[in-house]
C-alpha cells in the first residue's frame, strides 16, 4: 500500500467502471481498450491496499469499500473539473477574498448599499468587513492586514491626515510605509448634533456664534486629523478656542454623549441617519463669513497590491461615482 497521491486518471477509470459495472463498456467510455483498464484498476487497488470490485466472468460488483469510495471520487473529479474556471474567476477578481475596513459613518447608508450591489455583481468574492477608525486602518494597510478601507478626511487632504503630516509622523515609527492610493467617492458638509432639550434644538438653522459658545464633544485628533484641524480652524478663525467637554472615538458614541447633554458635536451630514433619541441635527445659517467645514469619504488602498478582487472592487467603486 502506498500513501503517495494517486493520479486523477486512475480515479476517472475507477468511476467509469463503478458506474457501468462493466469493464468493456467502461473502456469504451474512456476511449481505451479493456486490458489497460483492467491493469489500471488492479494498480489502484494495489496502491490502496484494498479490493474495490468483486469480479467474476459474468459480473462486476463494488465491494463495500468501493461503494464508500465512489461518492468521494466523484466529488474529487468535480472539483478537479471546476479548477480551471475557478482559476480564471480568481484572476479576473470574480472570486477570492476582500478585506474591507470602514469608518462608522460609511455604515449608515453607503456601505450596506455597496455591499449588496457588489455581492450581486461578484457573488464569488468573500467580503470580510472590519470597522476601524482611520488611524487603525492606516496601520492595518501598512501591515497588509486589510486590502482597502473607507476613510474620512477634509477636502484636499490625504486620508488619515493633512497633506502628508499623518504619514510623516507615523514614518518615525516605521522604516518604510506602504504608498497609498485613494478614490474620493463622496463629499458632505458637517452639521451640528444638539441635545433635543437644548434651546438651540428649537432653532431651524444655527448661527455660528451660538454653536461656538457651546461645550464641544469631539473625536481625538489622531482619529481624523484633517477634519479635527478644520473644526478647530473654524473656532480659531472666529477668535475663539473650543471648550472640549469630552472626546470619543466612534461617531455613534459622540452622538450618544450629545444626547446626554455633554455638549454639541460637529458630525458629517450622513450621521443624520443615526436617529438617536435625544438628539437633533442642525445646519448653520445666516451670514457666511466663515465657511462651514466639509468632509470627504475616500476608498483607500495600498499601491501595487495585486489582489484581483480588490481591483474588481475599485472598478466597481469608480462605476458608482465619478471621481470627485
Amino acid at each position: 500500500m502506498s500513501d503517495l497521491p494517486i493520479e486523477l486518471r486512475l480515479w476517472r477509470q475507477f468511476v467509469a467502471v463503478a458506474e457501468l459495472l462493466h469493464f468493456g463498456r467502461a473502456a469504451q467510455r474512456l476511449h481505451m481498450t479493456q486490458p489497460p483498464l483492467t491493469q489500471a484498476i488492479a494498480s489502484l487497488e494495489a496502491q490502496l491496499g484494498i479490493r474495490l470490485f468483486d469480479r467474476t466472468k459474468r459480473s462486476v460488483r463494488l465491494t463495500p469499500a468501493g461503494e464508500a469510495l465512489l461518492p468521494k471520487a466523484l466529488e474529487l473529479l468535480a472539483i478537479a473539473l471546476a479548477l480551471p474556471a475557478h482559476a480564471r474567476a480568481a484572476a479576473a477578481g470574480e472570486s477570492g477574498r476582500l478585506r474591507l475596513a470602514f469608518v462608522s459613518t460609511v455604515g449608515f447608508e453607503l456601505l450596506p448599499r455597496w455591499v449588496r450591489a457588489f455581492r450581486e455583481a461578484c457573488p464569488g468574492v468573500e467580503l470580510e468587513l472590519i470597522e476601524a477608525t482611520g488611524d487603525v486602518q492606516l496601520q492595518a494597510l501598512d501591515r497588509g492586514e486589510v486590502d482597502a478601507g473607507f476613510m474620512l478626511h477634509s477636502p484636499g487632504f490625504e486620508p488619515g491626515g493633512g497633506a502628508k503630516q499623518a504619514r510623516a509622523g507615523a514614518r518615525r515609527n516605521s522604516a518604510a510605509l506602504t504608498p497609498l492610493t485613494h478614490l474620493t467617492i463622496a463629499r458632505e458638509p458637517l452639521v451640528v448634533a444638539v441635545p433635543d432639550h437644548h434651546a438651540l434644538a428649537s432653532v431651524p438653522r444655527l448661527s455660528l456664534a451660538a454653536v461656538l459658545a457651546e461645550p464641544l464633544v469631539i473625536f481625538p485628533r489622531r482619529i481624523l486629523p484633517s477634519v479635527y484641524d478644520a473644526i478647530f480652524g473654524l473656532y480659531h478663525g472666529a477668535g475663539q478656542s473650543p471648550q472640549v467637554a469630552q472626546e470619543a472615538i466612534q461617531m455613534q458614541t459622540i452622538v450618544n454623549l450629545v444626547s446626554a447633554g455633554l455638549g454639541v458635536a460637529w458630525v458629517p451630514e450622513s450621521v443624520r441617519r443615526f436617529q438617536r433619541p435625544g438628539v437633533v441635527y442642525r445646519a448653520l445659517g445666516g451670514p457666511r463669513g466663515h465657511a462651514v467645514p466639509a468632509c470627504e469619504t475616500s476608498l483607500v488602498w495600498s499601491s501595487g497590491v495585486a489582489n484581483p478582487s480588490l481591483q474588481r472592487f475599485i472598478a466597481f467603486a469608480r462605476a458608482q461615482y465619478p471621481p470627485c
